[in-house]
C-alpha cells in the first residue's frame, strides 16, 4: 500500500530570503522603539514618537541653520600637533587618524561666517562624534579667533555646542589653558557689546559647558539635552544621594536659572533669526 511506501522523512526545501539591507531601522535612545532611517532623517533626526533630538554632525548642524550655499569656513586646514607624545591603548595621533576618518571632519570644531534668514553671523559648532567634542588646542583656538572676527566685524556670534569631552586630556594643560583663552575673548567681546547666542545640544558638559557654552548673553537648548559639568553617576558615587529626576537635562537646567529658552530643532533656525533681529536692530 502507497501508505507504507512513504518516506521515514518529510522532505522540507528551505527557500532563502532575500537579503534586508542593514541600517534601514534606529532604535531611539529616548523610548527605545524602532524608527525607520529615512523618517527620522525627514524629521531632522527627532524621534516622531518620544521627541527624543538625536545627535547631528557638525556639518549637518550647519546646513540646519545657515541658508543655503552661504557657510564659509575660517581656518579648515588647521590640525592638532601631538605635544605630549601622548600613548595609551592608541595613540593620540591614531587616535586623531581615526575620527578625522570616521567624521570627514580635521578637527572637533568649525568655524566660519554665514547668513541665518539673511542675516549676517559668526557661526561654530562643536561635534561630539570628533573625541566626544572634546576641546584641544585648535578647537580652542578656532572658537577664539571666530569671536575675535564677530567682534572685530560687529556680527553677531552664535556657537552651538555639542561635547561630552570638556577639554582633551592628550593636551594636558595646554587643553586646560583654552578655557581661559575662549572665556578672555568672549569678555573682550561683551567690553564691545557683540551679542553672542549660546546653543547648548545633547551632550554639553565639562570644560565647553564650564568656558564659552556657559557665557552666552543668551543660552538656548534642544529639549532633553544633557548639560553639566561631570555627568550624573559621577556625581551619584561622589555625593552617596540620588539625584532629582531630569538632573542635568535642558528642562531642569531651565528651571534652575541656567538657561534661557528650549527650543526645538525644526524651530531653532527661526529662533535665532528673530533674537538677532530683536536685539540688533
Amino acid at each position: 500500500m502507497a501508505l507504507f511506501k512513504k518516506s521515514k522523512y518529510t522532505k522540507v526545501t528551505v527557500t532563502k530570503k532575500k537579503d534586508i539591507p542593514s541600517g534601514l531601522w534606529v532604535k531611539c535612545e529616548g523610548c527605545g522603539e524602532l524608527v525607520y532611517r529615512k523618517k527620522l532623517e525627514e524629521n531632522l533626526s527627532v524621534c516622531p514618537k518620544c521627541n527624543f533630538h538625536f545627535t547631528l554632525g557638525a556639518r549637518e548642524r550647519v546646513a540646519l541653520l545657515a541658508d543655503e550655499g552661504t557657510f564659509k569656513e575660517f581656518y579648515e586646514n588647521m590640525q592638532v600637533m601631538d605635544p605630549l607624545n601622548f600613548k595609551g591603548p592608541k595613540t593620540y595621533k591614531d587616535k586623531i587618524k581615526s575620527d578625522q576618518e570616521a567624521t570627514g571632519l580635521k578637527e572637533a570644531a568649525i568655524v566660519g561666517e554665514a547668513k541665518i534668514d539673511k542675516l549676517n553671523v559668526a557661526l561654530g559648532v562643536t561635534d561630539s562624534r570628533f573625541i566626544m567634542g572634546s576641546m584641544g588646542s585648535v578647537v580652542g583656538e578656532k572658537i577664539t579667533r571666530l569671536i575675535e572676527y564677530s567682534t572685530d566685524n560687529k556680527v553677531p556670534l552664535i556657537i552651538v555646542s555639542g561635547s561630552g569631552g570638556g577639554a582633551r586630556m592628550y593636551e594636558g594643560l595646554i587643553s586646560l589653558m583654552q578655557m581661559a583663552k575662549t572665556s578672555a575673548a568672549l569678555a573682550r567681546h561683551n567690553e564691545k557689546k557683540g551679542l553672542f547666542i549660546s546653543v547648548l545640544t545633547n551632550p554639553t558638559m565639562a570644560g565647553v559647558l564650564a568656558s564659552f557654552a556657559s557665557l552666552g548673553d543668551i543660552i538656548v537648548a534642544e529639549p532633553r539635552a544633557l548639560i553639566g559639568f561631570t555627568g550624573p553617576r559621577v556625581i551619584e558615587q561622589t555625593i552617596r544621594q540620588k539625584l532629582p529626576k531630569g538632573f542635568q537635562r535642558s528642562e531642569f537646567m531651565m528651571d534652575h536659572g541656567l538657561i534661557d529658552l528650549i527650543v526645538q530643532r525644526k524651530n531653532m533656525k527661526e529662533m535665532l533669526a528673530g533674537l538677532i533681529r530683536h536685539f540688533c536692530g
